[in-house]
């Protein structure tokens, strides 16, 4: 794992104050990808009468859909096909990125996490009301793939015909997902 550019950079893009990037390189086993997982902290504020409410509206705005409301699976994958943003509900967690070797990340209610395709995931621990909505650019239907050494060249080459999105799932034209994923 090495962090991206962001916030403090004097020679380039300053992300906004709350928001973390990782990268994470291929491990042999599952692919990760060149760029960064963004972490926004406290990015989406869930709503009382409907926490899920927030996150679904927001993404879909900004043309991330294909939402579904659940938790995150508790074994390592990831999406060769498509890109992926988790919206934190309720609750609390922690996430392992880049696969077994990978950062281990807590998440909390009104965190928002964008994956690039490729990028392996597994829930470690989470309270018992963890809640996340989920979406993808575009509303894709995703595949998914669990670590296995033998998909990694072909998923490799699904992975480089993924587009970049047309809008980062918070903020649109003019968010940091624009700047961070150039």
């Amino acid at each position: 794992m090495a962090q991206a550019k962001g916030y403090g950079d004097p020679r380039g893009y300053n992300a906004p104050l709350g928001t973390e990037t990782y990268v994470f390189r291929s491990n042999g086993i599952v692919p990760n990808s060149s760029l960064p997982l963004i972490v926004r902290r406290g990015a989406i504020p869930p709503s009382a009468d409907d926490p899920a409410k927030a996150f679904k509206a927001t993404f879909a705005k900004n043309g991330w859909t294909n939402a579904w409301l659940d938790s995150i699976h508790d074994y390592h994958h990831y999406h060769p096909n498509t890109h992926e943003v988790l919206g934190i509900v309720s609750g609390s967690g922690s996430v392992r990125f880049g696969g077994e070797d990978g950062d281990l990340v807590a998440v909390s209610a009104g965190d928002v996490v964008i994956i690039p395709a490729g990028v392996a995931h597994a829930l470690i621990n989470a309270s018992d009301d963890f809640a996340v909505v989920g979406a993808y650019p575009g509303g894709a239907d995703y595949a998914m793939i669990r670590d296995d050494p033998k998909a990694l060249a072909s998923s490799q080459q699904r992975i480089a015909q993924v587009p970049l999105p047309d809008a980062d799932p918070v903020d649109g034209a003019d968010g940091p997902l624009m700047k961070l994923w150039t």
